[in-house]
């Protein structure tokens, strides 16, 4: 088989390059304390774009850190009552699709929620205001501001977990039953998700993006999704004097050093032909859990649509 990383035997113990803060436990310590002291002042309002019987949909308002209002649509069957739920997580730049996606779910008794990611193609509100690059690339947002909370992707796993938190309290859902699932971006958000609230029963990610910068840096992978590394570089540090700095400071937003925290079940879903999120960077993160966990392989695909996952993951939320 054609190999465009490590072999499987070294991505199964392979732990990442990329520096782990010395104070990254309580950097999320605190960020979870922020997030204990904002209210999410949630709102649902009836939303009627989608007209299907036994279905009920609402445009789902809450408040994340810094203010920000955050919005995710939200399904729920007619009448529900003690429902298992799921968080969905979309891809990188994208949204939460469209409200007939999620009734799949829907049809077997979920509650579902899928977020908008603030400053990307739905309708959250990002309140960035940091200085440096705005241009593109949520990676390196907040990079250049010398408090390292202000980095974006750390409001963005945060709205993660006040949305399971808001989900959580909704009275038709049985906070016994919940999962999370995406892919690429939204796998990394569904790892985030299940380390940052503890409830989370069950996880899903998908070639799981945002882990083990450093890697992909030195595979000369940064490109695509990760572009805004190397224009990073080319535009603030062109001679690398910061580089050091620079990957350390990411470390506080790369999910392979959350991953310990995770309390699910998580089923994780890699392609070894992955170009994008290279598998051993999906593996720093897979190979930190200790929680039960399983991943299923696709030696002949990359970044792509994986035939049979969205089987496998239904049943696996099933379970729940």
């Amino acid at each position: 088989m054609p190999l465009i990383d490590k072999p499987l035997s070294e991505l199964l113990t392979y732990q990442g390059r990329n520096p782990r803060p010395d104070d990254f436990d309580a950097y999320w310590d605190a960020a979870l304390r922020e997030l204990d002291a904002t209210p999410p002042q949630a709102e649902l309002r009836p939303n009627p774009t989608l007209n299907v019987r036994g279905v009920e949909c609402f445009d789902l308002w809450f408040t994340g850190t810094d203010g920000a209002r955050v919005y995710a649509k939200y399904l729920r069957p007619a009448g529900a009552r003690a429902c298992p739920a799921v968080l969905q997580f979309h891809g990188y730049t994208g949204n939460s699709g469209d409200w007939a996606s999620k009734l799949a779910y829907v049809s077997q008794g979920f509650c579902v929620a899928a977020l908008d990611c603030r400053g990307q193609g739905g309708r959250s509100e990002d309140r960035g205001s940091v200085p440096g690059n705005t241009q593109r690339g949520h990676i390196i947002r907040g990079l250049d501001d010398p408090n390292p909370h202000r980095l974006l992707f750390r409001h963005l796993f945060l709205d993660t977990a006040q949305l399971a938190r808001v989900v959580l309290a909704l009275p038709e859902v049985d906070p016994k039953r919940v999962g999370a699932m995406g892919g690429s971006q939204g796998g990394a958000l569904t790892l985030a998700c299940a380390a940052l609230e503890p409830r989370i029963r069950r996880a899903a990610p998908v070639f799981p993006f945002l882990s083990d910068y450093l890697r992909t840096w030195e595979m000369d992978q940064a490109k695509d999704a990760y572009q805004e590394l190397r224009d990073y570089f080319r535009w603030f540090d062109p001679r690398h004097e910061r580089e050091a700095e620079i990957f350390r400071k990411l470390g506080y937003i790369d999910v392979q050093f959350l991953a310990p925290r995770i309390r699910a079940e998580v089923l994780m879903f890699c392609g070894l032909m992955d170009t994008i999120c290279l598998p051993s960077t999906q593996f720093a993160a897979y190979n930190r859990i200790t929680a039960p966990k399983d991943v299923v392989i696709y030696p002949d695909f990359g970044h792509e649509h994986l035939p049979g996952e969205s089987d496998r993951t239904m049943n696996f939320m099933l379970g729940l």
